[in-house]
């Protein structure tokens, strides 16, 4: 079964809609949350991602805020900002949206799936070794998906020499997939990995394996939206660098 896995769209409907259209026709969709935060288009995103049929979808930490279940303050300064604007152009019907979805790790197959990390679903980033191997036990299923970090790469336990590595993905080349690793799709919206192209990947249940997938968008259209809604101006000059 083949199945896109997505994180941190942020309010970029352009790269939403370039992901969807790019990874084509799927049986089930996981989005491992942050809907909104950032960019431009918080109502488009949400509309669009709660329409995915088979879907299954977390609450990111942007999220929450926008819920309130965790105070604004809680954000940096430019994060806040657009927690801000988003409050007050977010329709309520979404808003009730991302009130339903967990902010807990969720078992789905051989899959635990959180936004941040499975010991700290909100807020963990597993950017190192270290950080992936306190998470380690804190799952029992083959594979845990991941997001928050907003970049793209693997980590793997060897139960012989009880090593956590940090495995380099690349582009459209699979990887077979053994027990037990933490993957993270990479962001949508906004990556961090120095490719400023959207991110995502394709998870196959059959042949057991990962391909990470980066598509290109119009960056320059939404940098303009961004600048037009009165957004901090670092959340339209990352985009083109990926930084």
């Amino acid at each position: 079964m083949r199945i896109l896995v997505m994180s941190d769209i942020h309010a970029n409907y352009t790269a939403l809609e370039a992901v969807l259209k790019d990874a084509g026709s799927v049986a089930q969709t996981l989005c491992l949350g942050d809907l909104v935060g950032y960019g431009p288009d918080p109502n488009a995103v949400v509309e669009e991602v709660r329409e995915i049929p088979n879907l299954t979808c977390m609450l990111g930490n942007h999220d929450a805020a926008m819920t309130r279940k965790l105070p604004f303050e809680t954000f940096n300064g430019d994060a806040r900002r657009s927690l801000i604007h988003h409050e007050k152009v977010i329709k309520p019907s979404n808003v009730d949206y991302l009130r339903t979805l967990p902010f807990q790790a969720t078992v789905h197959g051989d899959v635990t799936l959180a936004h941040g990390s499975p010991r700290d679903p909100l807020w963990e980033y597993i950017l190192n070794s270290f950080a992936a191997r306190l998470n380690f036990d804190h799952f029992s299923t083959p594979y845990c998906f991941v997001g928050h970090s907003h970049i793209q790469c693997m980590f793997g336990l060897d139960d012989r020499s009880d090593h956590v590595l940090l495995e380099q993905t690349l582009p459209d080349q699979p990887l077979i997939l053994r027990p037990k690793v933490i993957l993270n799709p990479g962001s949508v919206g906004q990556p961090r990995d120095r490719d400023p192209r959207a991110a995502y990947a394709i998870y196959d249940t059959e042949a057991r394996t990962w391909t990470p997938r980066r598509v290109e968008y119009n960056i320059a259209e939404v940098q303009e939206r961004i600048r037009e809604s009165g957004l901090p101006e670092k959340h339209a000059a990352r985009l083109a660098e990926g930084w």
